[in-house]
Formats: C-alpha cells, sequence, structure tokens
C-alpha cells in the first residue's frame, strides 16, 4: 500500500502561522502510521473553474493571489501543488494517485462555497476518506450568532455588542510546535503557477507592486506597523485619507495570510493595560463590521445581486454609460471623488471614508446603480471580498441591512473640507489641481479665473467640470426616492 496522506486544500488561508487546518492536518499526519509507514501532509491550491462569474476574482485579486501563492510555495518548502478545474473532480485524482485518508479546509462562507463543500464532504466521506472543516477566517461563525428568537440579526451594535461580545470569547491564536512532513510526490495533474493566468499581459499593476508586499511575512509586517503607529490615533486618524491611519491589514485578512485572531489578539495584548483604549475599541469595532458583512451574506445569500431591502426594487436608475465611464476614470471634475477614484486604479486600493463618497456619488448624484459600482469595485481592489462589497454598496445606497438612510448624501465638498482639509490627498491623486490652495482645491470651479490661470487650471481641459451640479443632483435623487416609494406603496396595495 502507498504511503498515506492527508491533503491540506488552501482557499481563503494562504499561511501556514495560525491556521486551524493546517494544524489538524499536520496532527493526524503525526498520529496517523500504516504499514509502518508515517503520514505526510500533501499541501495544494484549486482554481475553481466552476465558480459562478460574480465570484471569479477581479484583476486586481489575481495579481495579489499570484504573489500570495509564490509566497506560500517558499513557505511549504516548493511543496504546495496548484490545480484548475472542478474541486471534486481534482480531489478524486488525487485520491486515485494516492493513499488519501483525511482531506482538511478551513470553511468558506460564500453561499456557492458553502453548497460545493457541502457536496464534496458527503462524496468523499462515501469513499471512506475523512473530511474536517474548521473555522479559520472569522471570530464568530455566522451560524452560532443568533437573537433569542433565532433569527438573524439585521442591525449591526446589537449584532456586535449583544450577539457577538456577549459569547465566548474567540479562540485565541495557534502555534505550531510540530514540524510539517510534506509530501513532495508530484501529482500528475498538477499545473504550474503561470499555467493559473492569473498575471496580466499588460504590466498596469507596476505602481501596485511598489506599494504592497502580498504572503505572511508582508502581513505581519503590516500588522506590527500598524500597532507601533496608526493604532495609537486609529479614531482619530482613520478618516484622513492623506495619512496612513488604518491598518491596511483588508487584502491580507481576505487572502487569510494573517488570520482576523492573530489580528484581533495582537491589539487586545499592546493595549493590555489599557483596556478601556478608544483607538483600540473603534479598531475592534471595525473587524466587527468585517464579520457583520459575512453574517449577512450567511444568512441572506441574495445580497451581492438583489437588494437586502426590497422596496428599493422599484427605484428607477438613471444608469448613464458615460457618467459610469467618467466616475471609473476618475474624470467626474469632484476632486475628492476622483481622487479616490484614481487611488483605486493605481494602488488597487480606497481609503475607506472615500470609499463612502464615491459611493454615494454614484448612486446618489449620478443615479447609477449600486451594482455597476460593485462591479467595478470587484475588479480594482486587491480587498475585493464579496461580503464586504456587496454589504458596503447596499449600506451607501440605502438598500442594506443596517444601511445609510438613502437621503443621507454625503457632500463630496464638505466631505473633502473636514477630512483633508488642506488638499494633500486630492493633489497627491489629481497632480492637475496641486497650484490650487486649499479654499478651492475641493470646488475648483468656484475659483477665480486669474486663480485659475496662476495654478494653470483650465476647466473642462487639464481638469474636467463637474459633471453634475451637486445641489441639483442631491434634489434629483431625493425626488426619485420618493417616487420609488409611491410606487412601492401602489405596488402592495
Amino acid at each position: 500500500m502507498s504511503k498515506p496522506v492527508i491533503i491540506m486544500w488552501f482557499r481563503h488561508d494562504l499561511r501556514l502561522k495560525d491556521n486551524p487546518a493546517l494544524f489538524h492536518a499536520v496532527d493526524i499526519a503525526q498520529n496517523t502510521i500504516v504499514d509502518g509507514v508515517k503520514a505526510k501532509v500533501l499541501p495544494i491550491y484549486i482554481q475553481d473553474e466552476t465558480a459562478p462569474s460574480q465570484a471569479q476574482p477581479g484583476g486586481a485579486s489575481k495579481w495579489w493571489l499570484h504573489q500570495s501563492l509564490t509566497s506560500l510555495s517558499t513557505s511549504t518548502e516548493s511543496s504546495l501543488q496548484l490545480f484548475s478545474g472542478e474541486p471534486l473532480a481534482i480531489l478524486q485524482a488525487l485520491m486515485a494517485e494516492h493513499n488519501v485518508t483525511h482531506v482538511l479546509w478551513n470553511r468558506c462562507y460564500e453561499p456557492w462555497q458553502i453548497a460545493r463543500d457541502s457536496n464534496i464532504k458527503t462524496q468523499l466521506k462515501q469513499h471512506d476518506v475523512e473530511v474536517l472543516s474548521c473555522n479559520g477566517h472569522l471570530l464568530w461563525e455566522p451560524m452560532q450568532v443568533l437573537k433569542k428568537d433565532n433569527t438573524p440579526y439585521k442591525v449591526f451594535t446589537p449584532y456586535y455588542r449583544k450577539g457577538c461580545l456577549t459569547r465566548t470569547e474567540p479562540r485565541y491564536p495557534q502555534s505550531m510546535d510540530l514540524s510539517i512532513d510534506w509530501c513532495t510526490y508530484n501529482s500528475a495533474t498538477r499545473i504550474e503557477l503561470a499555467d493559473l493566468g492569473l498575471l496580466p499581459d499588460i504590466h498596469w499593476y507596476g505602481s501596485i507592486e511598489k506599494m504592497w508586499q502580498p504572503g505572511e511575512q508582508g502581513a505581519a509586517d503590516r500588522l506590527a506597523t500598524f500597532i507601533a503607529g496608526a493604532s495609537g490615533q486609529y479614531r482619530d486618524d482613520r478618516n484622513i485619507p492623506a495619512v496612513t491611519g488604518t491598518s491596511l491589514l483588508s487584502p491580507y485578512l481576505h487572502f487569510g495570510e494573517i488570520s482576523i485572531n492573530t489580528v484581533w489578539y495582537a491589539l487586545k495584548d499592546a493595549y493590555a493595560n489599557d483596556p478601556e483604549n478608544e483607538h483600540c475599541d473603534t479598531y475592534l469595532s471595525e473587524l466587527g463590521w468585517r464579520e457583520f458583512s459575512h453574517y449577512l451574506l450567511f444568512h441572506f445569500p441574495h445580497i451581492p445581486t438583489e437588494n437586502f431591502n426590497s422596496k428599493f426594487d422599484t427605484f428607477i436608475w438613471r444608469n448613464d454609460p458615460q457618467d459610469l465611464h467618467a466616475w471609473q476614470r476618475g474624470q467626474t471634475g469632484i476632486p475628492i471623488v476622483d481622487a479616490g477614484m484614481r487611488e483605486l486604479y493605481q494602488t488597487g486600493y480606497m481609503h475607506n471614508r472615500v470609499r463612502m463618497i464615491v459611493g454615494s456619488f454614484l448612486v446618489k448624484n449620478l443615479l447609477v446603480d449600486w451594482r455597476a459600482g460593485e462591479r467595478w469595485f470587484w475588479d480594482c481592489l486587491l480587498d475585493a471580498d464579496m461580503a464586504a462589497n456587496s454589504a458596503s454598496w447596499q449600506w451607501v445606497a440605502g438598500s442594506g441591512a443596517d444601511a445609510s438612510p438613502y437621503f443621507r448624501i454625503f457632500n463630496p465638498i464638505l466631505q473633502g473640507e473636514k477630512f483633508d482639509k488642506q488638499g494633500e490627498y486630492v493633489k497627491h491623486y489629481c497632480p492637475e489641481l496641486r497650484k490650487l490652495p486649499p479654499k478651492f482645491i475641493h470646488k475648483p470651479w468656484e475659483a477665480p479665473t486669474n486663480i485659475l490661470q496662476a495654478c494653470d487650471v483650465v476647466l473642462g481641459h487639464n481638469y474636467p467640470k463637474p459633471l453634475v451640479d451637486l445641489k441639483v443632483s442631491r434634489q434629483r435623487a431625493l425626488e426619485t426616492f420618493a417616487k420609488s416609494k409611491e410606487d412601492a406603496l401602489h405596488a402592495n396595495t
């Protein structure tokens, strides 16, 4: 009989540290001996070609995944084997090649992943293969947090304060004390990283690769930098896009290069002598919002494509393709919006405060369907996450759970003047405006002609005129919303 093999199927957990499934895989391998031969761990990654189109990673995420798999391959001593196709068929092929006794993975929570994994687990068990799935992605699993009537929460604060914080503390990060005996046999169906086709033919990601270091070590370095610096001013600085006031950990968390438990306890341990620290509490609450997004997707799987609040189904969007294109290119004529959209395209990231501003402008001032914004973000964001992306866009649109009311329309001028007072953020991403004084940096159309000339700004030439009048478009949005409410009322009578 061939050597026993324990398959560790990596998914959104591209790390060795604090990886529950890997921890158990190693432990099982250490205690599995067949005919005097100790089991080995076979690490695999599968590019799932059966995933629905809306779940296929966008261009920015593909770049990150390529780098992350490179890093993981090094960490596994080049033992990581890559596959592409239908996961069940690939696992069955591996079972035909090896004496597979166990398959382990950390759970995923997107609806199609849940269905896929459930089917795979059933099929493998029928072939006497033990399957163990673990929680390596969330602090609290969605199925474990319910209201007293066993229904899911729909509002963040009670979900987090009553539903999560009153439950058993999240597990403390696990240390891997055992050495890992990797299986080095190359399977016949394995492919090379280049065969996954993750990198584009055109090298558009130059600025992205200068800013980010994907991989487990990059995640650890980013966390250490945050704790030593920005975490101490997080509550005050997190809304200022011109400073590094946030952790910048979202891509690492999405790909699982660091566990959420590691981040959670790193902050709690750092502020153990100051447990009421407002900066620490605010950041942990933001991690709670990440949990809430996954929670909503688990309990309400339609939210990536359908309004959480069905009252918005009668809303009439303008969906002007030219407006959408101008927004995507950062050419709306509204500086803080344009800066945000250019930051997104250049870095694969956008500051969270600015995400709310550009989102509000798209769905309210331009009356473009939130789903168009969600799709653009999906393709451009390094941290594109189905749960967070759909929940956030619905929050901005007013159609989601615990959403910002539709009539709350961000004024991009006031937002810019409040959170980018000197215009440093705008000037960085809109260099054509860099000579404008702070008084006009967020509203160049109000600047006198002589100042525009002195600052080399020609509206409509080297910087666009505003796509819409903010006051007029705000009123239009409110009127459209009022009409949709009336239409919804009539539809139900």
